[in-house]
């Protein structure tokens, strides 16, 4: 059994005891959604907002979670965090809606009037300093001590272009919570990204029902075969790798000729564009059009040769977004020093699809037991001066809206059957691959460690062990 902080035990309601099994209670039991929300979602870095969402002195935007609301607001002296309660009767002070009865986010600016209690009238400037107190003579002195009556503030700290906030004083940072993987994935200037669009839904499913369906790249072949239908051997290859290590990966079909692979690979890029749009960009799948004939000096070998075509691509696009002012990287540059993963999950509910320059990016937050709103952007680059303006809520569709993009539209189909079936009689534990489904196993002995209290950098250090593990094997995590 696991211990916490302080040497004791804190028993996990039905606890990973083989990591290549896991309870399936542990997606519906109403003990263990509980447990998550005293004891993971208290302690754990949460992405609030887009930095851009509130780019002017004053600018503030809510932030809700099982429950909790904070408020996201642009100082003098930086971005600021306040639990969302005022100090006299705890009414919210701004927005306040609970997430899943309004998907509209909350938002405005307090430089001139501050934030009002709609209640009974008491006021703070945007750094939490209370104002003003109406009938303050009505109030014994001790009432209205002035440190006392501030708003509450919430631990609040920038990275990769977004607001993460804590409600634990004590937890190790973004940074060291994420590890390694956030210095790469800054390389490829995650910061520099901004939205261009995002959809909400709320699914009929535990949350970590949706996050887990992302964890792997195994049910590609039957839930998107599309994917499949471009390049055949590509998906495959990847079992090959695992079976030998020194192989490299297929990059074409053989039965292809070279200008037959090309033209496949182009597809496969224009079906992943359709399907996810950040993932890989429609301005990236047209550079890699206009090479689609430029086979002069390429290899004879057609796995050498796709591989020196598509680093034709990546320079391409590095190349001329660069030109058109967009802050993109070197793409080979930062590929060989800062190598990302397809998919790289940020504990415990965000995560990135990189492909070339722009990302995809998901966040899923918990309303109950078996119910989530789940999120997705579109990332991309844009020229200095260009920005759009900034997305400030979801477009929310139901889950099985035909609008969704085809890629989530298929995934939603299995998540809310999946929830389903962990119901069924019989059905004990999820059964994984430790080799390719490992990374699910490791989220949830990481959710164990902090529902049973370990050490906050014990769990950091485990939680780094995520960076790079998508389609990868259970890790130890040293508890």
């Amino acid at each position: 059994m696991l211990k916490s902080a302080d040497g004791g035990l804190r028993p996990v309601p039905f606890p990973i005891d083989d990591p290549e099994r896991i309870p399936v209670k542990r997606y519906y039991d109403a003990e263990f959604y509980q447990a998550e929300v005293d004891h993971l979602w208290p302690h754990v870095w949460q992405m609030a907002c887009r930095e851009e969402q509130i780019p002017e002195i004053g600018d503030w935007i809510e932030y809700e979670n099982v429950g909790k609301s904070v408020i996201i607001v642009r100082t003098k002296t930086g971005v600021k965090a306040f639990n969302n309660a005022c100090r006299h009767r705890g009414v919210p002070f701004a927005g306040g809606s609970p997430l899943g009865s309004s998907h509209a986010t909350a938002h405005g600016n307090c430089a001139k009037s501050g934030f009002v209690c709609p209640f009974h009238g008491w006021r703070w400037n945007m750094d939490g300093e209370n104002t003003l107190v109406y009938g303050k003579h009505l109030f014994s002195d001790r009432q209205i001590d002035e440190d006392d009556i501030n708003l509450i503030p919430c631990r609040a700290e920038v990275y990769g272009g977004c607001v993460w906030i804590n409600h634990d004083n004590d937890a190790p940072s973004v940074r060291e919570s994420l590890g390694p993987v956030a210095d790469r994935l800054e390389a490829h200037n995650l910061h520099k990204l901004r939205a261009e669009w995002c959809y909400g839904t709320v699914l009929p499913a535990n949350w970590k029902i949706a996050m887990e369906a992302f964890m792997e790249g195994y049910h590609v072949m039957q839930t998107h075969p599309q994917l499949q239908l471009a390049v055949p051997t590509m998906y495959d290859s990847m079992y090959a790798m695992a079976d030998n290590p020194e192989r490299h990966p297929q990059m074409a079909d053989s039965s292809l000729t070279i200008e037959e692979n090309i033209a496949a690979q182009i597809r496969n890029m224009e079906l992943l564009s359709e399907g996810m749009a950040g993932m890989l960009h429609s301005k990236e799948v047209e550079i890699a059009r206009s090479l689609q004939h430029a086979t002069q000096g390429l290899p004879e070998d057609k796995g050498q040769a796709m591989m020196m075509w598509l680093g034709m691509v990546m320079h391409q696009v590095s190349a001329q977004l660069k030109e058109r002012g967009e802050p993109i990287p070197d793409l080979i540059a930062v590929a060989q020093s800062d190598p990302v993963n397809a998919v790289e999950f940020l504990f415990p509910h965000y995560f990135l699809l990189p492909y070339f320059s722009s990302m995809s990016a998901y966040r899923i937050r918990p309303l109950g037991p078996e119910s989530c709103f789940f999120e997705i952007w579109s990332l991309t680059f844009f020229p200095e001066g260009e920005e759009p303006e900034p997305v400030m809520e979801p477009i929310v569709l139901p889950f099985d809206s035909p609008d969704f993009p085809p890629i989530p539209r298929q995934d939603y189909s299995n998540i809310p059957l999946q929830q389903k079936g962990v119901h069924a009689s019989g059905f004990e534990f999820m059964r994984l691959s430790s080799r390719v489904e490992g990374m699910i196993s490791n989220y949830q002995r990481i959710i164990d460690g902090y529902i049973a209290g370990l050490p906050g950098e014990k769990l950091a250090a485990a939680t780094n062990k995520l960076g790079g593990n998508f389609d990868g094997p259970i890790e130890d995590l040293g508890f």
